[in-house]
């Protein structure tokens, strides 16, 4: 039975290994970098390179940025006494697109999810309560996905962050249960954003 070259189907191993991505897609892909000139296929190539190289999480609060900090950190129009918690940076750029919140972030990089192996010191929750017993800090607004890991992952920061006087909020659920941050419209975040209540 014939078979690919080796570099080819090593190609279109890795391409298989992307989420969403099966066999025959990753066939596909393969075949057009084979076909797409030099320049192109090496201009991805250096994509992936510099986004394995440069990208880090921010210092302050883990967004993903080239710099120490990123971009809304380093702002000094944004209202430092509150601070947005999300899942993911996906989640935070969702927020940011509607333009109805002008505070800080803390991605938490993940959910609390103990039968994934994902357990609260996997997560940058110390990080977020440093950063509140620093000061400063008011209001902590519970972003995390409508799902019952999201939920889950709230309410035990609700528990770490109340005693520390600072009030903490929820977005409101314009969100569909189960649904996704990321791939909710502008106008029901913006709901969710301005109508978010007290844990």
């Amino acid at each position: 039975m014939a078979e690919y070259a080796e570099t080819i189907q090593h190609l279109i191993d890795q391409f298989g290994k992307l989420p969403g991505i099966g066999a025959r897609t990753a066939e596909r892909l393969a075949f057009h970098i084979l076909k797409s000139a030099e320049a192109d296929a090496m201009a991805l190539a250096r994509a992936i390179h510099d986004v394995k190289t440069k990208i880090h999480p921010c210092a302050t609060c883990f967004n993903l940025t080239e710099g120490e900090t990123c971009a809304i950190c380093a702002d000094p129009r944004r209202d430092r006494s509150v601070i947005c918690v999300v899942e993911q940076p996906k989640d935070l750029l969702a927020i940011e697109s509607t333009g109805a919140y002008d505070g800080v972030y803390h991605v938490l990089m993940g959910h609390i999810a103990p039968l994934e192996g994902a357990e609260p010191e996997d997560l940058t929750i110390d990080a977020l309560e440093q950063r509140i017993r620093a000061g400063g800090v008011n209001e902590v607004v519970l972003a995390t996905n409508p799902t019952v890991s999201g939920d889950g992952t709230a309410l035990h920061i609700a528990s770490l962050v109340e005693p520390l006087g600072v009030r903490v909020t929820r977005l409101a659920r314009g969100l569909p249960t189960g649904g996704q941050i990321e791939y909710a419209n502008q106008s029901i975040l913006t709901d969710a954003i301005t109508e978010r209540r007290r844990v």
